[in-house]
């Protein structure tokens, strides 16, 4: 969709080759440990064993492709793909100092890109697959990264209304802006949130024995021990929809900050800010 960076869940893949890529390296460590427990979660659901060859679409810093290499082990390889080169060239740098051998990361946009290694046995995605301006033929193309009887395990988003932390979050910046209208299904977080949609875009891609599994928990804004105010700052300067908060000037998003972090403030514990989250872990056979 050519218009979805003006909507509320606008962010599309284009945008992570550019500043929203930058802004997850700056916030890489915070962002990752954010929704590393829905990582895991996903890791556990697909259950990788050895030799096992594995696409990684949407890698960010490389954190989940580096657990599928390890899973796999040296008979086996994983491939993080990623479009952002800046994210690219900070998750090679961290394989190569784990030491791993079996693992590559290349630049690319998945909704055209074919890996040299592809067809793999497996493909992954932990939040890298909401952006699609084109989902139905980035979908095919997902499939056809995939061997015949290959398998596929990637977490979105569940419904923002069933998100406590993204819709009190947008609560509180809508008392001092006006946002946008959200548009069912643009390219952004929330873009997969509906099942019938989710299974319509897999079945067509030629994907079946579609499944769905829920994760419920807490979502750490700004990570674990993250602190009121440095949480308010994390949103505004990391997240996407600080953006939309940007073009009101100084005293505006000063008004937002304060508010936010009173809001992460009657939400948090000794590990930190604490909302609930909710993601469909969905897996499918090609």
């Amino acid at each position: 969709m050519d218009d979805a960076g003006e909507n509320l869940d606008g962010l599309a893949a284009h945008d992570w080759a550019g500043q929203a890529g930058t802004r997850w390296l700056a916030q890489l460590d915070r962002f990752e440990s954010m929704i590393e427990p829905i990582g895991k979660a996903l890791l556990a659901q697909a259950a990788y064993t050895a030799s096992e060859t594995v696409v990684d679409v949407g890698c960010g810093g490389g954190w989940t492709t580096r657990q599928i290499a390890a899973a796999v082990g040296n008979t086996g390889f994983a491939l993080g793909l990623d479009i952002s080169a800046d994210l690219v060239a900070a998750a090679s740098e961290r394989a190569t100092r784990a030491g791993l051998a079996n693992i590559r990361f290349e630049q690319g946009d998945a909704a055209i890109a074919m890996p040299e290694e592809a067809p793999f046995d497996r493909l992954f995605s932990r939040f890298g697959s909401m952006f699609f301006a084109q989902p139905y033929p980035a979908f095919a193309n997902l499939r056809r990264m995939l061997r015949e009887g290959g398998r596929l395990d990637i977490a979105v988003w569940a419904p923002v209304a069933e998100n406590p932390w993204q819709r009190s979050i947008m609560g509180v910046i809508s008392e001092q802006i006006d946002l946008p209208t959200p548009q069912p299904r643009a390219p952004g977080p929330f873009a997969l949130a509906e099942q019938d949609y989710v299974i319509d875009l897999l079945q067509s891609a030629g994907f079946s024995d579609i499944k769905f599994d829920v994760w419920t928990g807490d979502q750490r804004i700004g990570g674990p021990g993250s602190d009121a105010e440095s949480a308010a700052r994390f949103v505004l300067d990391g997240m996407h929809i600080g953006d939309l908060v940007r073009p009101s000037g100084a005293e505006v998003r000063e008004a937002i900050q304060r508010d936010l972090a009173a809001l992460f403030e009657r939400n948090r514990d000794d590990d930190g800010v604490r909302m609930g989250a909710k993601a469909w872990l969905v897996s499918a056979s090609a």
